[in-house]
């Protein structure tokens, strides 16, 4: 059985408090290195820390799930054939003609045996999707908690093709459809007829695989709209980082070859890119972001946790086991261990250089051992929340958005920010 892979797991996630640090503490969680492993423990992790597995607050909004109508006739479906879906509040008062978009996230599948694992869980099959979510955070329809976007028009996109929405192909042997271009289009398609394509303004926001996506198809998404529309993108943990891992070996690089090889995306990524460098090498962040017409903002952790987890010291290039309790709190890293993090925090902030000096940019790169952090309402803007110079992640979003402030804020090394919710594995 394939679940036989990785081990089942069953979390229990909660805040503690010590002294100025406030650690998100998560039970239950193993490693074990295997390519489903690859692929879980981002969904996991998303799941954590994001939106749509946690213990809802008492009171907070949930919203339910709406199938993309006549997708199938269009060939958007999901890995296991079925329509993809998404959750639609709508907005008001000020915000009735203002849209946000937030794409979710949940790792990638690159092979076959994988691919038939995912589509059979919700990150593969709309089967499988909650029939309601909870909208926190960045989705938030409450004022207080989401100051700028608390009334727009919010929908949060669920992710069931496993290449951030962009490839196009079908492997009919193993029942396996690869429609994540297909199911972009058509979603947007749908949500245009429902009125997005009124939009004054609007944001096309993602976490994680879901903010890679939010990268991919940011200038597509300008496209759909007049010129007189206000457009930007933000990508929130998904700046996934083409990085040699503690072996000296490039484990993402070649994860996300499989992905790209298996899925067909090189046909829909950005020509910019490919017309100099290989499909693969597209599939990364930072061989896209310089060349993105619409204001892009990049939301990101220095220390992101998967990616320390997953890219720079897993399991199968850590024999050893070195990096056991370093992948599981940043507190335990060694001084060797964190001058290697702090190696790859400069590769991080190299990428994001070019955009420092165009203002339509926004940065905010906080020396935090998290990922995703636009989608928990504690990070996102909590008492007290992640911050920069004193501003809260949700300021930082709106002030760029709307122009009020230029934000290119690049946090001091580890482990000079005492603000950050750094999460903890046991």
């Amino acid at each position: 059985m394939v679940m036989g892979f990785w081990c089942g797991i069953v979390a229990a996630v909660f805040l503690v408090f010590l002294g100025k640090w406030d650690l998100v503490v998560v039970e239950g969680f193993e490693f074990n290195g295997t390519d489903v492993s690859l692929l879980e423990s981002l969904s996991y992790l998303e799941s954590v820390y994001g939106v749509s597995a946690a213990s809802p607050p008492a009171g907070v909004l949930m919203v339910p799930l709406t199938l993309v109508q006549g997708a199938a006739a269009k060939g958007a479906v999901c890995l296991d054939g079925t329509v993809p879906g998404y959750h639609l509040h709508r907005g008001f008062g000020s915000g009735a003609n203002s849209w946000l978009i937030q794409l979710e996230g949940g790792g990638w599948c690159n092979n076959i045996r994988t691919c038939v694992y995912r589509k059979k869980t919700h990150r593969g099959s709309s089967n499988y999707f909650e029939k309601q979510i909870p909208f926190i955070g960045i989705l938030s329809n409450n004022a207080g908690e989401n100051p700028d976007f608390y009334n727009w028009n919010r929908v949060k996109v669920r992710y069931c093709d496993g290449a951030s929405f962009a490839g196009d192909s079908e492997n009919k042997a193993a029942g396996l459809q690869f429609r994540g271009q297909r199911i972009w289009q058509a979603t947007m398609e749908d949500l245009m007829s429902k009125g997005m394509r009124n939009a004054n303004q609007a944001l096309l926001s993602g976490c994680s695989a879901g903010a890679l996506a939010s990268i991919l198809h940011c200038d597509e998404f300008r496209e759909l709209f007049p010129r007189r529309t206000k457009v930007k993108c933000l990508s929130d943990a998904g700046l996934f980082m083409d990085a040699t891992d503690v072996s000296g070996g490039r484990t993402v690089r070649d994860f996300f070859h499989g992905v790209v090889s298996l899925q067909g995306v090189g046909r829909n990524l950005p020509r910019t890119c490919t017309n100099h460098l290989d499909p693969t090498s597209c599939f990364f962040p930072q061989n896209l972001i310089s060349n993105i017409k619409t204001p892009l903002f990049i939301l990101n952790a220095a220390y992101d946790a998967w990616q320390v987890q997953e890219s720079l010291a897993p399991p199968k290039v850590d024999p050893r086991g070195n990096w056991v309790s370093c992948r599981k709190s940043i507190d335990k890293c060694s001084p060797q261990q964190i001058q290697f993090l702090q190696g790859f925090r400069n590769t991080m902030l190299n990428a994001v250089r070019g955009l420092s000096s165009y203002r339509q940019s926004g940065l905010f790169i906080n020396s935090c051992f998290a990922h995703c952090q636009s989608e928990r309402q504690d990070t996102w803007l909590g008492k007290p929340s992640p911050q920069i110079g004193n501003k809260a992640i949700a300021w930082a979003v709106g002030d760029w958005y709307f122009d009020r402030a230029n934000i290119k804020a690049i946090d001091c090394p580890y482990p000079c920010d005492k603000t950050c919710h750094n999460l903890v594995f046991r």
